[in-house]
């Protein structure tokens, strides 16, 4: 049954079926939805877990790594400086094998101070060794945060995952959104067990020292990990199809790209905004279409390489910057399509929550279409 929900508070009721043992988040705009409602539960006993109230967002990952490590099924969420803050801890997850999952509200970085909507903070992690998905929509923020389970869970990964979506464009805005009943999660996501953990009667070492001798392989053991995620997410997402008929089993999602001539190709909310300029440009005559990436890491390339085979020009919408390189997803775009003799380019749009509306993605198809691309996209260069 559908209820028209805000984007937080959904999150949070799906997390709560998802039955997290232990829960650690400190409060940070604009995720502090989710973890007040969560705590709001904890405290009715609504829910049974531990929720565990931290001094800063190093702290929160901190314990939630001890207690995934215990063997529990972890929870927490973030955003912007608090995953900064966190930097260090991330990749001591991934480095352990802790099956975290963690929600980030997406937000602009400082300095400056913005408190807007970007992808700059998940974006910034993409090579600490954890999972990144991005929701178009509160619906498939909801499912994706079930499926994360499923796929950092099973023994053939052993990740951590980001499930991403959009600050305030999603996690404030009220949408209507199916939360599956607890009988209906439970039925699709077994009870943890983990894989190893602590335990005094049978003594282990999480974390130890690694000379030279042996680092290396480590890192390979994370990436390998990261391929056989895609497999895994494939076959947690059909499974999740066929019990809820909503369909996340491929990395990326094509939307009338059959005959497209131009393909942008772009993650999270403003692939809503994309869907509605193709529609009007396929009325005003372009063949344009949409490639939608849902997972970021591990990233898609053959699955890009095949969704836009004889598409002749590729705008990529950036919602992040490479300082001095280019925009994250645009730079791995153009390497899983080096050689195809596709033309790819990349624009950086709408940083620090600036909107950006369907007449500016038409011009950004015609300007790709022009040749004219890696750019920063509505530049106010009176301010310059």
């Amino acid at each position: 049954m559908l209820e028209i929900m805000e984007g937080s508070h959904a999150v949070a009721e799906i997390v709560k079926r998802c039955r997290p043992q232990v829960i650690a988040a400190y409060p940070i705009t604009p995720q502090t939805h989710i973890v007040e409602a969560l705590a709001q539960m904890v405290a009715d006993c609504e829910l049974d877990a531990d929720y565990i109230t931290v001094e800063s967002e190093f702290s929160a990952l901190s314990a939630c790594l001890g207690a995934s490590a215990a063997g529990s099924r972890v929870y927490s969420a973030t955003t912007s400086q608090g995953l900064a803050l966190m930097f260090e801890v991330c990749f001591n997850v991934a480095g352990l094998r802790q099956p975290i999952v963690m929600t980030i509200a997406n937000r602009s970085l400082g300095a400056p101070l913005s408190i807007w909507n970007d992808q700059q903070d998940s974006i910034s992690l993409r090579d600490s060794g954890w999972l990144q998905v991005y929701a178009e929509d509160n619906q498939e923020a909801v499912d994706l945060h079930m499926i994360a389970y499923r796929v950092c869970e099973d023994h053939d990964v052993l990740l951590p995952a980001f499930v991403c979506f959009d600050g305030y464009v999603l996690t404030h805005t009220y949408e209507p959104v199916s939360i599956p009943t607890q009988e209906e999660v439970d039925a699709y996501l077994p009870a943890f067990n983990p894989y190893q953990r602590l335990d005094a009667s049978n003594p282990l070492s999480f974390g130890m020292y690694a000379t030279p001798d042996y680092y290396m392989e480590f890192r390979y053991e994370i990436d390998r990990a990261q391929h056989r995620a895609k497999e895994v997410f494939a076959k947690a997402g059909r499974e999740f199809a066929r019990q809820f008929e909503r369909d996340y089993s491929a990395p990326v999602e094509g939307y009338r790209l059959e005959d497209a001539d131009t393909a942008i190709v772009a993650m999270g909310s403003i692939c809503g905004t994309a869907k509605d300029a193709v529609d009007e440009m396929r009325d005003a005559g372009k063949t344009a279409g949409l490639l939608k990436i849902r997972m970021f890491r591990p990233f898609p390339a053959e699955e890009i390489r095949d969704a836009l085979k004889g598409v002749s020009t590729v705008a990529v919408l950036d919602r992040n910057i490479s300082l001095g390189s280019g925009g994250g997803v645009g730079t791995e775009v153009k390497a899983a399509l080096s050689g195809s003799g596709t033309a790819v380019y990349d624009y950086i749009v709408a940083l620090g929550g600036r909107d950006i509306r369907k007449k500016d993605i038409a011009g950004i198809v015609d300007l790709a279409e022009e040749g004219r691309g890696d750019m920063f996209y509505g530049l106010r260069t009176e301010v310059l």
